[in-house]
């Protein structure tokens, strides 16, 4: 029964791999047990490398990478560029991968809109997918209550026009490589503002929101969560801590706050940097938290400065999982053993994308061909899952 009920959502909220922009799809990826790759390939901008290794039952990351139009609406002149999504799901993969599906269309068609991109057809593209889940949820909640616990980190980096715009909500991470005047070294600066609960600026801002919560942050098994439950302040999804009316029967009693609230207790509103290319701007790191786990941002941008750029997502996910089984006194050989589930035990899943960037191609405005790249879990193949129609469909 139970399988039977996870086939059906798969169907629905997994995105099909054709054409679902109306541009070419192309996954080109490959599979090494848990491990899914794409080692090298062309955006409009210059060359990118993909990786996912899969830890839970259910893969609960997902990400996209698209490039070329930027617009749903025919014009002369569309914003041009290339779009990167990373989204970290937690309790369960229903939220992750609903944005998979929906935000990039979101963003195509406000920027259809206004006719360029900007910080704020981003933040709309980020605000018509938490109402999209939220319909989503109203619809399911009586029958399937604990889709108002599923929710998603979402961090999204995007280059159109010379600019490089990372929006981010929850505490996955980009971090910028650049080139120092001092020998070819590379420097790393983090263009993401996180939000976990972790991090004192986080506690003091929910604190500042919520006044009548004194107990909004707690410490809980030596770590920070909002109401003791959740780590990350900021998501799409969670339901359950933004709408009273899903804080109720039937949703199950371990997830229902004893005071009630009246306003939202997480947001889904992200952080926004707005950087202007340089020449010395040479990539871009874009990870779930599951990769900064096991590295520093600097370890991070001198292993992609110091070698090949094909397969360097790869060797990002493959030198984290090493430093996982480091610290648990074990061999990376015998941590690749360990099946998904179990190997939740010793690391999360971990998505990487590494995007390069070609100045002259970034400065002159080239139009090289669209590509759309979806990446993969072992329990999803992506070509035999087709989307169903929900309430919350944006087409």
């Amino acid at each position: 029964m139970l399988s039977a009920l996870m086939n059906f959502l798969n169907a629905c909220l997994w995105p099909s791999h054709h054409h679902h922009h109306g541009g070419p799809s192309d996954s080109g990826g490959r599979q090494d047990g848990l491990l899914w790759f794409r080692d090298s390939g062309h955006h409009v901008f210059g060359d990118f490398s993909m990786a996912v290794v899969q830890a839970n039952n259910l893969l609960e990351d997902q990400s996209q990478l698209e490039s070329g139009s930027l617009s749903s609406h025919s014009s002369s002149s569309p914003p041009f560029g290339t779009f990167v999504g990373v989204y970290d799901g937690h309790g369960g993969p229903e939220t992750s991968r609903f944005i998979n599906l929906h935000l990039f269309h979101h963003l195509k068609r406000f920027a259809g809109e206004e006719g360029c991109m900007s910080a704020e057809v981003i933040k709309k593209a980020f605000q018509a997918t938490e109402q999209g889940f939220l319909s989503l949820v109203t619809t399911q909640f009586h029958t399937r209550p604990q889709i108002a616990t599923v929710g998603s980190c979402c961090l999204v980096s995007l280059v159109s026009d010379g600019t490089l715009y990372v929006a981010n909500a929850g505490d996955s991470r980009a971090v910028l490589g650049q080139l120092t005047s001092a020998g070819g070294l590379v420097h790393a600066t983090q263009l993401s503002q996180e939000h976990n609960a972790s991090i004192g600026s986080v506690r003091r801002e929910l604190q500042s929101l919520h006044p009548d919560h004194p107990d909004i942050v707690l410490l809980k098994h030596n770590v920070w969560r909002v109401k003791g439950i959740i780590q990350v302040s900021r998501s799409i999804g969670d339901v359950y801590l933004k709408r009273s009316e899903f804080n109720r029967e039937p949703l199950y009693a371990k997830f229902r706050l004893r005071a009630p609230f009246s306003r939202p207790l997480l947001s889904a509103e992200p952080s926004i940097t707005v950087h202007t290319l340089q020449p010395h701007d040479q990539f871009i790191i874009c990870a779930s938290d599951g990769l900064w786990e096991h590295m520093s941002n600097q370890e991070a941008v001198e292993i992609v400065h110091n070698h090949p750029r094909n397969g360097i997502a790869k060797r990002l996910v493959k030198v984290a999982l090493k430093e996982a089984a480091k610290k648990r006194e074990m061999r990376y050989s015998d941590l690749k053993k360990i099946d998904r589930g179990v190997r939740r035990h010793f690391h999360d899943d971990i998505t990487v994308i590494v995007v390069f960037f070609d100045t002259s191609l970034v400065v002159s405005r080239a139009r090289g061909p669209a590509v759309s790249v979806r990446a993969a879990g072992v329990n999803l193949p992506h070509n035999s899952l087709a989307p169903c129609t929900t309430a919350a469909s944006s087409s």
